[in-house]
């Protein structure tokens, strides 16, 4: 019983102190810029196409739903308020968590695990290169550079959306959906969704890179970490997102209509 107890304890913990090791080299060792670059670009590459493709019938989605809704509430000035505040603070930092996760955090942990097999991770250890220096803390900042970039996307893909929607197609009010952006949303809001954006990014990746350091097995032990790092990105990434925003509802209360 000692022994599961232990064995279920250790992946969180040595997930945890990977964390703050990461941290520290981010800010505490000489940055690579070069590779921060190369990765950067490789996982805009990844998650670009997703994202629009997502992002899209996501932004429809939602303004159908409050557009319904307003509408059923004889609140039709308001959509526009609706919308931006369900994309803004919610659906947003969400959609940009699973396409973080899934395709980024995949792509990272298939790279390092196939360097684990072929045994360069250990050959960089010998030389006495830092694998955590050298090759995960790019890939973190990487992955939070591009989140920042996707958020925005999926927010100007999500409005838009909502503007169609409720204007051109169920004909509501141009000037009412853009007069009542502030009613229900302040910047505070986009401010908490470009904050939960980044710490989605570099927590997937650093699920991403503790999977791949940790893959053994051959291929079918990457396969299977690819698989575990998705899962465990998901978790950890809806539990943040309950935390910041139970935080976030205490410090800074909604606004009055």
């Amino acid at each position: 019983m000692a022994h599961s107890a232990v064995s279920i304890l250790r992946g969180p913990g040595e997930l945890a102190a990977m964390t703050v090791e990461v941290v520290k080299r981010i800010f505490t060792k000489p940055f690579q810029f070069r590779e921060f670059v190369e990765q950067a670009w490789f996982i805009t590459s990844v998650t670009l196409m997703p994202t629009i493709l997502v992002s899209i019938p996501f932004g429809a989605v939602i303004s159908l739903q409050v557009g319904n809704l307003t509408g059923q509430l004889g609140a039709q000035s308001f959509a526009g308020a609706t919308a931006v505040l369900a994309v803004v603070r919610e659906a947003a930092p969400i959609a940009a968590a699973l396409i973080i996760a899934g395709a980024a955090g995949s792509a990272i942990c298939s790279d390092l695990g196939a360097r684990k097999i072929r045994e360069e991770i250990d050959a960089m250890e010998v030389l006495g290169v830092d694998p955590l220096e050298r090759l995960v803390a790019p890939r973190v900042v990487a992955t939070m550079f591009v989140a920042l970039m996707i958020i925005g996307i999926v927010i100007a893909a999500g409005i838009g959306g909502g503007y169609f929607f409720t204007v051109i197609v169920q004909g509501g009010s141009a000037g009412a959906f853009l007069s009542s952006f502030t009613a229900l949303a302040s910047i505070t809001d986009l401010y908490i969704a470009i904050i939960k954006a980044v710490v989605f990014g570099g927590m997937a990746a650093i699920v991403g890179a503790y999977k791949g350091l940790n893959a053994g097995g051959g291929p079918s032990g990457v396969g299977r970490a690819v698989n575990e790092a998705v899962i465990v990105a998901f978790m950890l990434l809806f539990f943040i997102n309950a935390v910041i925003t139970a935080i976030y509802f205490q410090v800074v209360p909604p606004p009055g209509i």
